[in-house]
């Protein structure tokens, strides 16, 4: 996946080429219009990987053996757990618990990015896949 600053820098890049779209309603809309190009940019990224994993010589693969902070909080055999658990859920599943868990978002964030009325609508969305992770997950143990 394409490092976070290459992700902020196109977007922010593309953002600025139809800044004439761009409409002030008033203090800090432009910080919102940002924060939701670079949101939408990374869903779509998400989506797009999702959707065609890359393909990687194992021969040409640089292994560091450093551990990501999720592995070293729950190890590498659970990650691989949550991670094939993760797969067998609806996208909309899946990005809500990505942008939740693993980016950290906030429910008012979170809303932004899936779309979702109120904060709480995004709080129980996230609450909604994060029960049926632990299903799958359970069912994988089995």
């Amino acid at each position: 996946m394409a490092s976070t600053d290459d992700l902020v820098q196109e977007t922010l890049l593309q953002t600025f080429k139809r800044i004439e779209d761009f409409e002030p309603r008033g203090v800090g809309a432009l910080q919102a219009y940002l924060r939701q190009a670079v949101l939408n940019r990374i869903r779509d990224e998400l989506r797009r990987k999702g959707r065609k994993p890359q393909s990687v010589e194992l021969d040409d693969l640089d292994v560091a053996g450093d551990s990501s902070p999720l592995e070293d909080a729950i190890g590498r055999e659970a990650v691989e757990h949550y991670e094939r658990a993760l797969e067998r859920l609806r996208p909309e599943e899946r990005d809500a618990i990505i942008a939740r868990v693993e980016l950290g978002l906030s429910y008012e964030e979170l809303a932004e990015a899936l779309g979702k009325p109120t904060p709480d609508a995004a709080r129980k969305a996230a609450q909604r896949a994060l029960v049926r992770l632990a299903e799958e997950m359970k069912v994988l143990g089995r």
